[in-house]
């Protein structure tokens, strides 16, 4: 009988980049791997779910370009990652080590691209972060999310395979279910995320824009928002003045059901949201957040908006009028909600996790 295969994966810095890993590894343990996750110290409070069987702590640190001594700071702990790795792949003798960006994931790819071995990264982004982008030319396959890779060299490019983004089971579900357009005089959901990053633009500006939407529409609307705590008293006071039936709270549970129950979606485009808007299948309001590095929020919206599933408003001209004017002209027009609806699943991948998973054993041989 062959021996289990091994695979490592190198995940760090957020839940962005660890979710993606995680997802590949439990497609990759359904297929008979033994897994392993590769990480930071900060990351490890979040790994208490990832079907590892062993976790190697590595030392990393990011800096930012323009700080030298950051800089100098970060280079020596990644140093020590990667003489740890380079014991740690000695011992285990992995088939391929999987890289999902952020400075955490260097030190493993470093030590395996050393060590001669199997190598690939999975970029979730429209634009290779940088982490990704010093490796990407040494690694033996490149997957990626969107079927643009910017910022990637010409070679990288030409290689990168488009899996998509992995998304949570609960979220995949959603795929299977049909838009169902509000009825045109009947209740309207609408979801607004805020996401951990400026999130205090859409805690303001949603419950001002729907406040000025005319009294026949807000009576239709049943809103759930998430809202920073500090401005959780203010949102509920603009929802109850202007008379909308609004659930708010800085952080909700349960979130795969409320995206298939709602009718339109707002809020930032991360890559695991745009993603996740997409295999859901929902129309979506998108703000990029405009100190994102490389702009990669605004290339990720134009998946689903250059696809006709989302409507993007960037931060630069984004005020409670111009969201309310948006919203109105979509809230009265249920026939291009379902069109927006089908636009934004056309593009999904929901086997995204089965697909990158066929890739790395591909990769390993």
């Amino acid at each position: 009988m062959p021996e289990t295969r091994v695979a490592v994966l190198a995940a760090g810095g957020t839940g962005g980049h660890l979710f993606p890993a995680q997802a590949l590894a439990q497609a990759l343990t359904a297929r008979g791997w033994r897994i392993v996750l590769a990480t930071d110290d900060r990351v490890q409070s979040l790994s208490g779910d990832f079907p590892a069987e062993r976790l190697i702590p590595l030392s990393a640190a990011t800096a930012r370009p323009g700080d030298p001594l950051g800089m100098a700071r970060a280079g020596v702990a990644i140093l020590k990652g990667v003489m740890q790795a380079r014991a740690a792949l000695a011992e285990i003798k992995p088939a391929i080590v999987v890289g999902f960006g952020g400075y955490p994931s260097l030190p493993a790819l470093i030590a395996a691209i050393t060590s001669g071995r199997r190598t690939m990264i999975h970029e979730q982004n429209a634009v290779m972060g940088r982490a990704n982008r010093l490796l990407a030319s040494q690694v033996t396959a490149v997957a990626c999310a969107f079927p643009t890779l910017q910022k990637a060299p010409a070679a990288v490019q030409a290689k990168a395979v488009v899996v998509g983004n992995p998304v949570r089971p609960e979220v995949r579900a959603i795929y299977d279910q049909a838009y169902v357009a509000p009825d045109p005089a009947g209740e309207v959901r609408l979801l607004a995320t805020g996401g951990s990053q400026g999130a205090r633009v859409l805690s303001d500006l949603v419950p001002r824009a729907v406040s000025q939407l005319p009294d026949i529409l807000r009576k239709r609307l049943k809103v759930q928002q998430q809202v920073r705590a500090e401005q959780l008293d203010t949102a509920r006071a603009t929802y109850a003045a202007a008379g909308v039936e609004a659930e708010i709270a800085p952080f909700f549970s349960g979130m795969a059901q409320r995206l298939a129950a709602c009718h339109l979606t707002i809020g930032r485009a991360g890559a695991g949201t745009v993603c996740e808007i997409a295999v859901a299948g929902r129309p979506a309001i998108l703000v990029p957040l405009k100190i994102a590095l490389d702009d990669d929020q605004g290339q990720n919206a134009r998946l689903l908006a250059e696809a006709g599933g989302a409507e993007v408003l960037r931060e630069d001209a984004l005020t409670a009028e111009s969201l309310s004017a948006l919203l109105r002209s979509l809230i009265e027009d249920p026939a291009r909600l379902a069109r927006m609806a089908a636009a934004a699943k056309a593009v999904a991948k929901p086997a995204a996790a089965d697909r990158l998973a066929d890739l790395v054993e591909t990769t390993a041989g």
